[in-house]
């Protein structure tokens, strides 16, 4: 046995055997009450194991991802909020967006500029930007990698807003790379 496989199987045991000790001597004096409550954790624990065995054959009609089907065509579930979100890696980070057709640029939140390698202190916020809290100042940057599953940019321009944003958003300036946008039911389609 490896070291780690044997330290889990110890705690294992050690765990077994003080919970089946607790058992032994709680049984004596409350047969009723102690096997009632080793039944109801032996459900609870049931019950846990099968809802995350269970978990990836609900968890895209509970929550929908992206997903890309064939090369270069990605579809994207509507969210419950109405909108579009979208998981890109930038820089190899994985980075939500909410596709906002609206923004003129990929806007990126300082929260996630930081997590892809952009030093904000480096930044000039010399341009502003129109926003649904008002106006923020802006930076430009230049993202070295942009990549949505098999579909893999470089050099992507974008802005780093200096207000508070739940979300990054990815704008016009990144969905004008695809040959198509379009919508089939509640679902985007992005194709190249």
């Amino acid at each position: 046995m490896i070291g780690d496989d044997f330290g889990r199987l110890a705690y294992l045991v050690l765990l077994l055997v003080a919970i089946g000790s607790f058992l032994i001597v709680d049984f004596r004096h409350r047969p009723g009450q102690t096997t009632r409550h080793a039944l109801a954790w032996g459900l609870i624990f049931i019950a846990v194991v099968a809802a995350a065995g269970l978990w990836g054959d609900v968890r895209d009609r509970i929550a929908p991802r992206q997903q890309m089907l064939g090369t270069g065509r990605i579809e994207v579930p509507v969210s419950r909020d109405g909108h579009f979100h979208l998981t890109a890696h930038l820089n190899d980070v994985p980075v939500r967006f909410v596709v906002d057709t609206g923004a003129s640029a990929v806007a990126l939140r300082q929260k996630d500029a930081e997590r892809v390698g952009i030093a904000l202190d480096d930044l000039a916020f010399a341009g502003v930007a129109q926003t649904a809290n008002g106006v923020v100042e802006t930076a430009s940057v230049v993202i070295d990698r942009f990549s949505i599953g098999d579909i893999s940019d470089e050099r992507v321009p974008a802005i780093v807003l200096r207000g508070e944003l739940d979300r990054s958003l990815l704008g016009m300036s990144y969905l004008r790379r695809f040959a198509r946008v379009g919508f089939e039911g509640d679902r985007m389609i992005l194709e190249r």
